[in-house]
């Protein structure tokens, strides 16, 4: 059974997220871009996942939201990230290293 990019995308979410908002407040379409811009368009993230999981990282104290005017004087709800939320980050980022470096011991070995 084959998995999709939104399977895999699924599980890594947070940790694309907190690295997204690490650079300053974004709105939900900013996250979005800079996912796909930094990723050379290989990752995608859709208002379907995103949103539940912004409301989730924010009930969990990762990230705060206020509403706020986009560049195209829009309303709109930018989120940020706070001391907890930074502090995940580190924790995922670690966790994201030991397991590529997992994946790629098993892939050099076979």
């Amino acid at each position: 059974m084959s998995r999709s990019k939104n399977d895999v995308l699924q599980g890594t979410l947070t940790l694309l997220i907190l690295q997204a908002l690490s650079r300053g407040a974004l709105h939900g379409y900013g996250i979005t871009l800079f996912v796909e811009r930094a990723s050379g368009d290989v990752l995608r993230v859709e208002e379907g996942s995103l949103y539940p999981a912004l409301h989730r990282m924010e009930e969990d104290g990762l990230v705060k939201a206020e509403w706020g005017m986009t560049e195209f004087n829009r309303r709109a709800r930018f989120y940020s990230i706070t001391a907890a939320g930074s502090q995940r980050l580190a924790d995922e980022l670690e966790s994201w290293k030991r397991l590529t470096s997992g994946v790629g011991k098993v892939i050099r070995f076979a």
